[in-house]
């Protein structure tokens, strides 16, 4: 993109991080959460269905039946992050897809966005930021999701996201707990996105795939799942494959065992791999799940792939998705969480 002034601006530079690879990692952050599960009253007739305790996805309230309307959920979530590609348009429509997911992965539709925009406005064009936010605009158009405003700041370090309202029935809400042994579990989109992030950030390379990856909706496959009656599933983010792996099996309570060679990578991703292009978020991830996998005879370059840091991922799904590939299954516990095959 260019500035006014005939500048080419490449907004990943802006940023010490890149998508949800700047996310504080999974380790801190639950020794920082520790001891806060706890929360206030709920209002008259509500009720907590999902909050801090399994590390899902996004709050849940369960709203009463009331005046012959039937019961409904409120699903309540957040997410922005930093420049994950130049394009700021395309950045924008990454974000909001990326926080739009976090309802689909809970069998929610959204209903409503406000925008999260922090900004470095004596640095960036404001031009820049319009087309951010044009982004964000189309894919929640797309979603069928108003957008009604919301919140910016002048910050030094650029970032966008969006908070997001969802509905969902009560009875039918994917959660990261409700797995059961004997359940095969499903990958929407394929792993690499972090990567081939990283890749960009570094040289100015686009990668197409990752882009056209990261701005698909996660509708279709939230529809599909609870379709096929799937109860369990999260989105794979910044925590990467094993990461989220990781948190549905140990708040399910069984072990999940993965086919190494059925999951799939965009193309270009192994080669990213090899040539280093791996960002300390993923390399955190890996080290985080450590104790918690059994890694087998899994090369390294696979290991990290499977740690790699998405942005805007798909749905793991507990559960045969029609059209995604089937990674591996649940069973019951043992002494790891994760068992790479």
């Amino acid at each position: 993109m260019t500035s006014p002034g005939g500048t080419r601006v490449r907004l990943t530079q802006f940023a010490h991080g890149g998508g949800c690879a700047c996310k504080i990692p999974p380790g801190e952050l639950e020794d920082v959460l520790g001891g806060l599960t706890a929360s206030t009253p709920a209002a008259s007739g509500t009720r907590l269905l999902v909050g801090l305790a399994t590390g899902d996805d996004a709050a849940v309230v369960a709203l009463p039946a009331r005046d012959g309307l039937p019961g409904q959920a409120v699903i309540s979530t957040a997410d922005f992050f930093t420049p994950v590609v130049d394009d700021p348009y395309d950045w924008g429509r990454i974000a909001a897809a990326n926080a739009l997911s976090d309802v689909y992965a809970m069998g929610g539709r959204p209903i409503l966005a406000v925008n999260l925009l922090a900004w470095p406005r004596d640095v960036l064009p404001m031009d820049l930021a319009r087309e951010v936010l044009r982004g964000g605009l189309d894919i929640a158009a797309e979603a069928h999701c108003p957008v009604g405003g919301g919140h910016s700041v002048d910050d030094p370090e650029p970032k966008y996201g969006m908070a997001v309202t969802g509905l969902a029935d009560p009875d039918r809400l994917l959660r990261n707990d409700a797995g059961r042994p004997g359940t095969p579990l499903s990958l929407t989109k394929p792993l690499g996105l972090g990567v081939l992030n990283n890749r960009h950030k570094a040289t100015g390379d686009r990668f197409e795939q990752a882009v056209a990856t990261m701005v698909a909706l996660n509708r279709d496959a939230s529809a599909a799942a609870l379709a096929a009656g799937a109860a369990c599933a999260t989105d794979v983010t910044g925590f990467g494959f094993l990461g989220h792996l990781h948190k549905l099996a140990r708040a399910s309570g069984v072990t999940a065992v993965v086919d190494t060679a059925a999951v799939p990578y965009l193309d270009g991703a192994r080669e990213a791999v090899r040539d280093g292009y791996v960002s300390g978020g993923t390399r955190r991830n890996l080290e985080w799940v450590g104790p918690f996998t059994d890694f087998g005879r899994t090369d390294t370059g696979t290991r990290l792939l499977l740690a790699d840091a998405q942005t805007s991922g798909g749905l793991l799904v507990a559960g045969e998705v029609p059209g995604a590939p089937v990674v591996g299954e649940l069973v019951p516990r043992g002494p790891r969480s994760v068992v790479l095959r």
